[in-house]
């Protein structure tokens, strides 16, 4: 699904199915270097089970055009963009790692909009290393791989794994170098600094209103459970989900294990 936010062509993946605003919204909101296919397992079963499915491509990202935005409030803002164009009055919030920080911002700037919100893999601050930055900025792949040894577990493969065959390192590897390619200002970098300079966490935090589910891996070496306590303390009546035998991707590492914790999370009907 395509739409013109500032002027620029922004690409949202609907899960194989058309559109719908009168069901309930569901958007989707990748990390850094990323795009919307990192939610492929869990963006189609909700489509296909009742929810309308919006998986972004931020700005600067897969096939949404224009630069990648500098700041997470940039990106909070596009999101709300992103909902008025689509026609959603309000919607649930799913975020991973930097999308988990936009997930956040847009409750800071647009509380009333957001129903349900699921920060997976997700930490603040959200600092970054001096080394990964520089990488970013100056030797890409470098940082390509940086990230890909420590966003998993492992180099094997668990047995939730979507497909026969199926190579996690590779794939995010090869997702993370596509994005160089079509985008070659140094968007791995734009990202990091984003995140690594995002101060409004706890501000965002204390104006939430909506059910909170924080989903962490116990063996995330890039966001330790530990450094979401900050903002998951702040969040009144906020859940926290650890899964087990797993790193920051998680919905590669565990995908499975992910989608039945979101979508338990999105049917819970709260008490009014």
């Amino acid at each position: 699904m395509l739409f013109n936010i500032d002027g620029h062509q922004a690409y949202c993946y609907t899960g194989g199915k058309t559109f719908n605003p009168a069901l309930p919204t569901v958007v989707f909101i990748h990390g850094a270097q990323n795009d919307h296919s990192v939610w492929a397992l869990q963006s189609r079963h909700f489509a296909h089970h009742g929810f309308s499915v919006l998986a972004v491509d931020l700005p600067g990202h897969g096939r949404s055009k224009g630069e990648a935005l500098k700041s997470v409030a940039l990106m909070a803002a596009w999101i709300v963009a992103v909902l008025d164009a689509a026609g959603a009055q309000n919607a649930m919030l799913f975020g991973h790692s930097m999308g988990s920080l936009i997930a956040l911002e847009v409750c800071s700037i647009a509380a009333t909009r957001v129903n349900k919100l699921a920060l997976i893999g997700t930490a603040y601050p959200m600092k970054v290393s001096d080394t990964l930055l520089n990488a970013a900025r100056d030797e890409e792949q470098t940082a390509i791989d940086m990230v890909n040894i420590w966003q998993h577990s492992s180099i094997a493969q668990k047995p939730s794994c979507p497909g026969p065959g199926f190579y996690v390192m590779g794939g995010s590897q090869r997702l993370m170098q596509r994005i160089s390619k079509i985008n070659p200002d140094k968007v791995f970098f734009t990202d990091f600094t984003a995140c690594n300079t995002y101060s409004n966490g706890e501000q965002a935090a204390a104006k939430v209103q909506c059910p909170t589910l924080f989903v962490l891996a116990k063996n995330d070496m890039m966001t330790p459970v530990k450094a979401s306590a900050l903002i998951s303390k702040a969040i009144a009546g906020s859940k926290v989900k650890i899964i087990e035998n797993c790193g920051h991707s998680i919905m590669s590492e565990q995908p499975d294990a992910l989608l039945s914790e979101l979508f338990s999370f999105a049917k819970i009907q709260e008490k009014s």
